[in-house]
């Protein structure tokens, strides 16, 4: 005969179902209710403390997740994403990315989609999708597909092929050596590979096909019309593409960019080409064609300042006003570069543009009201060049990529995956290890790590370990799992596998992979001795359980990293995740009931 839940399992599961609601209605904002839930807990203990509990003892529960592992390691793995994000790492893979995104969309999505299940069958979940994250947010603003109808889907696929192997999660490896204490022979790493292989098969339509056209693009859109500059870009001697015909060097450049009559026969070193196009446009040309817009001199010298001072260099936009020295100067006869140390790289004039053609011969361009220059250079030279020249700072301002650190942070991150995926270290220690060594060597600032650490995120997993806490403690986990145990000896093999499969999934989407492992290895176990069935099926079912964490944000860690970068809301999760955690159940269970004949 079951006994009543005690008075503090059933607080801890009206504390769970509150704050999923609060989550799931999203009337109050996620930091509210997540803060909303850690206060609740905090002072119910406090009043009600646990047995053999002192009343502030409830504190460290409340407030747990703050100082908690899997809060730090998110953390780190921010901080390492934004070095390889700002020393511009990631290019090359991105590059690579958006010419298959380019030429199919749907595509580059699948091909992204089946390279993730296949890393992250061999390495820890959370290193591929930090490895993953920042390239495809790079794609987002390149013009590809948004990050929030993205991300949740390529988490997704990580998921399921971590789920392949018993070295894929570390709590696959939880699960199995919980089962050999309990007396089953150890699983080798691909022994229950195929049973996963055919059932991401199976999922893939959905994560590649149904999932994003269920997430809404999260972009932001500036309806205001994007400013156009005019410059002129010199190719350098040992650009990649000198020496192609440049018909075919015109469709390798971004929809951003226009050059302007354009020479016929082959691209030449220091070649001038009269180009037109936004910020971001004129920069991927000048990536591409390994150019530049201003003066070697003067960039050089930035770089140099840059380096001794230990600064970005900025891009800036900037508008002459009527007061300005400029009006009436070319920019041979300004002489900005020589006075201030910046470089001018474009020219932004709304009327020297009808219908897209050139109005105007650059040479003879003078300066007037309202031009505006977009300017690169050190945050104190470009403050003294718009003091002195009365120009208007606008908005646009952004740090240029340290190019000089990007193999650095490349090697950084990469030792921190590859200690962790082989289990030289744990993951927390890696991570952490990494983000040092990032403030260490400049590839983040200390003052920036604001720009990598997202408050919501920090939030929601300090509340979801707390209430994973909370519910461990006060005996609800173990008093739901002895109800399912006793609930299922009716029933035939194969509702009883997936019985436990769905209700390890639930425990799993609402207090920790860690916690439904604990919890149901040994009543799957259990089970399969009271009603003389083999207990591997049954292990398995809590195995696949445990990693079907789609459908809330604080089921798993790597839902929480895309979170901020996808700008997700609690119920993006609920609507993609819920479809796919049914599809998956059923799959999995329909192949272990085949597999082992139940």
């Amino acid at each position: 005969m079951l006994e009543a839940p005690s008075f503090h399992a059933i607080a801890a599961m009206i504390v769970t179902v509150a704050m999923f609601l609060g989550f799931a209605r999203s009337k109050l904002s996620t930091e509210i209710v997540s803060l909303m839930t850690i206060a609740v807990i905090a002072v119910f203990l406090y009043f009600f403390p646990l047995p053999d509990m002192q009343p502030t003892d409830g504190l460290s529960i409340a407030f747990s997740g703050f100082g908690h592992y899997a809060l730090i390691t998110i953390c780190a793995l921010m901080i390492m994403g934004r070095g390889l994000v700002v020393s511009g790492a990631l290019e090359p893979a991105a590059n690579l990315l958006e010419r298959l995104f380019k030429w199919n969309l749907q595509i580059g999505l699948l091909v992204s989609l089946i390279a993730a299940m296949v890393l992250s069958m061999a390495i820890n979940d959370t290193p591929v999708l930090v490895l993953l994250l920042p390239i495809f947010v790079s794609l987002a603003a390149r013009g590809a597909l948004p990050a929030s109808k993205t991300l949740i889907p390529l988490n997704a696929a990580v998921l399921i092929g971590g789920m392949a192997t018993t070295i894929g999660t570390s709590t696959n490896i939880l699960v199995v050596s919980i089962a050999v204490d309990l007396g089953m022979p150890e699983m080798g790493v691909f022994h229950y590979t195929p049973i996963v292989l055919f059932a991401a098969a199976i999922a893939l339509p959905y994560l590649w096909l149904v999932m994003p056209r269920l997430l809404k693009d999260n972009r932001v859109e500036d309806t205001r019309p994007r400013r156009r500059f005019q410059a002129r870009l010199r190719v350098s001697e040992d650009g990649p593409l000198t020496g192609e015909a440049i018909k075919d060097v015109l469709p390798r450049l971004s929809g951003d960019v226009t050059i302007h009559d354009p020479p016929t026969g082959t691209l030449q070193p220091q070649q001038r080409l009269l180009i037109s196009g936004t910020q971001e446009g004129i920069e991927d040309a000048m990536r591409l064609l390994r150019g530049e817009t201003a003066p070697e001199w003067v960039l050089s010298k930035i770089r140099r300042q840059a380096a001794a001072r230990h600064e970005d260099v900025i891009v800036l936009e900037l508008a002459v006003t009527a007061d300005s020295r400029l009006i009436g100067r070319t920019l041979a006869s300004s002489g900005i570069a020589d006075l201030y140390g910046v470089a001018v790289l474009g020219v932004h004039r709304p009327e020297r543009w009808v219908g897209g053609e050139q109005q105007y011969s650059e040479g003879d361009l003078r300066f007037a009201e309202g031009d505006v220059l977009m300017v690169t250079g050190l945050r104190h030279e470009l403050e003294e060049f718009a003091r002195s020249d009365s120009l208007l700072m606008l908005e646009g301002m952004r740090e240029l990529p340290r190019r000089s650190k990007a193999l650095l942070s490349a090697v950084i991150m990469g030792g921190a995956v590859f200690t962790a995926s082989i289990g030289l270290f744990p993951i927390a220690i890696s991570a952490l290890a990494g983000a040092i060594l990032m403030f260490l060597t400049g590839c983040v600032k200390f003052d920036r790590v604001g720009r990598a650490l997202s408050a919501k995120v920090i939030v929601l997993v300090a509340a979801s370990i707390a209430v994973g806490a909370i519910v461990e403690a006060s005996g609800a986990a173990a008093w739901l799992g002895m109800a399912l145990s006793i609930g299922l000896g009716e029933l035939p093999p194969a509702a009883v596998l997936a019985a436990i499969m769905l209700f390890v999934t639930v425990l799993t989407n609402f207090a920790s992979n860690a916690t439904a492992a604990t919890v149901g290895t040994p009543i799957a176990f259990s089970i399969a001795t009271e009603l003389g069935l083999p207990p591997e099926p049954l292990v398995l079912a809590v195995l696949f359980g445990c990693n079907l964490c789609y459908a809330t944000p604080i089921a798993y860690q790597t839902n929480m990293l895309i979170m901020a970068e996808g700008s997700y809301e609690f119920s993006d999760y609920l609507r993609t995740g819920v479809p796919l955690v049914a599809l998956m159940v059923t799959t999995l269970s329909v192949l272990l009931v085949l597999t082992y004949q139940l």
